[in-house]
Order: C-alpha cells, then structure tokens, then sequence
C-alpha cells in the first residue's frame, strides 16, 4: 500500500510566519520525507489576509497548497490573483461564482492529493457563507477518484470544529482545525480512519496574540477603540501537524509539530508600519 505523507502548517501569520516557512520548511520536507505541502495563508499578509506577492512568494518556497479563510478576499490584488493561481483555495462555501476554487485534485510526483478548503458559521461578523456540513458530502462525491482527501476547515469554535470531525469521518483522510491560531493537542484518529486536531496552530511568533503584538491587541480589549494590529517577531515557531495517509485514503497517523525559528538580525527593521493590518 502506497503512503503519503503530508504537512500541514498551521496560520502563516505576517512577514516572520513567512519567514518561518523560509528558514525551516525545507529542513521539515527532508526530516519527515513529505510528499507534499498545505499551509493556511489567511494572515500572510500583515496578519488579515494575503496578497499576490506573498503567495507567489511562498509558493516558490515550496508550498504545494495555500488555504485561506474569512480574510480571503481582504487584499484587493487576490480578487484577480485567485483565478490564475490553482494552488490557492478559498472557501468552497463561498457565493457561486466567486473567484478562486475551493476544492482541487493536485498530483506530484505520482500521487493524487484532493485539497478542500471550508468555512465555519459561527463567530465571524464579516462573513457569513453557506453551510459547510451540507457542502461536504457533495463535494466528496465529486472527488470519490481520489482516496486521499484534506480538508481545512477554517472555523472560529471548537464545536463547530468538533462536530465537523465526525460529520466528517469517513468522508476525508483528515480535518484540519484552522483560524484559531493556538495549537491544540487533540489530534486523534476518528473511528472511521480520519485524522483530526482542533487546530493546527500558527507559523508566525508564539509569543504572541495570533502571531500579533500583544501592546496593541490588550489596548483594544481595554479602550474598545479600534486601532492597526501589529506584526512581531517575537518566539518564531512553525507549528502544524504531519500526516501519514493510506493509499486507501485512511489515516496511519498524525503528529503535532512545533519547530523554533532562529529570529533574524534584520527582525526589528522588518517591523510593519502597520500599512498592511487589518485591524478591527
């Protein structure tokens, strides 16, 4: 039975997330000897969305797969982008006829990978999609060819989370937890052979609030007055989980994974102005 190994990294958050993925992913790759690469980008840029550059940037650093989230469509350069770059996924629950794609079938080297990308109802005040436990079955029965089957479920509660596992099992390989930036240590594989964790966490600095300065988040909290989020670069960590995946699309495994990231010299000239934050 042919394996395939997959890493998912959590929430890539600001410029020191893709930093993150410069310094270590290559190091991952050889280490767990992964066939292939998912990551959420819904903070790539400035910590609310991501931009052309940054996907094309990270793309080339060896991304196989950005997932996104609510923050999809926050830079106004990914509303074009989306439809000329087939390794990004917005949600599938998004209007019909939006740009992008919100499922795919990747191969490489051989393998067949099917990607879906879906997001939650509760607890977002900007976005409000279609119900992702009707989409899923649907979409699966679109990608019944192919065994092995991602799914990042973007949502903001661990019971909307949880409860998706197990409408779920069965259906996918696994279930990814994203946009709640906080790795969880949960992950288990559910009786019907799908591998589950609440969520994968953030690639970004952990010493934190989400990959953002902790200053600027506390002063909203006290003030109520909004104001720009902030990068920083303190604690670097990629975060995310590794999966070993059956050829007869069961999960064998998933393990968490948290890897420090030398902090570079030029971090503090890097800081963001906060030009590219999308503060609430």
């Amino acid at each position: 039975m042919v394996e395939t190994t997959i890493l998912f990294l959590g929430e890539i958050v600001g410029k020191g997330g893709v930093y993150c993925v410069k310094s270590a992913l290559k190091d991952l790759v050889s280490q767990y000897e992964v066939d292939f690469v998912i990551a959420n980008g819904d903070g790539a840029t400035g910590g609310f969305g991501i931009g052309k550059n940054h996907s094309v940037y990270l793309r080339k650093l060896g991304l196989d797969v950005i997932t996104s989230g609510e923050c999809i469509y926050y830079k106004k350069d990914m509303v074009p982008h989306i439809q000329k770059a087939p390794y990004i996924l917005r949600a599938a629950n998004y209007p019909p006829g939006n740009p992008g794609r919100g499922w795919k079938i990747y191969e490489k080297d051989g393998k067949s990978i099917a990607v879906i990308s879906l997001l939650g109802q509760s607890g977002f005040q900007r976005v409000h999609l279609s119900n992702p436990f009707t989409f899923l079955p649907e979409i699966t029965s679109r990608l019944s060819t192919c065994p092995v089957k991602i799914l990042d479920f973007h949502a903001a509660t661990t019971a909307e989370k949880n409860t998706m596992f197990f409408h779920a099992d069965g259906l996918v390989s696994a279930v990814i937890g994203t946009h709640s930036k906080a790795l969880t240590a949960d992950e288990r594989i559910m009786k019907k052979g799908t591998a589950v964790i609440t969520d994968a966490g953030r690639t970004g600095s952990a010493q934190s609030v989400g990959g953002l300065l902790p200053d600027v988040e506390i002063r909203k909290f006290l003030t109520q007055i909004p104001e720009r989020s902030q990068e920083t670069w303190e604690g670097l960590e990629i975060q995310g989980v590794v999966l070993k995946i059956g050829g007869d699309g069961r999960a064998l495994s998933i393990e968490r994974l948290r890897r420090p990231c030398k902090t570079p010299e030029h971090a503090d000239a890097e800081k963001t102005t906060g030009k590219e934050a999308h503060g609430d």
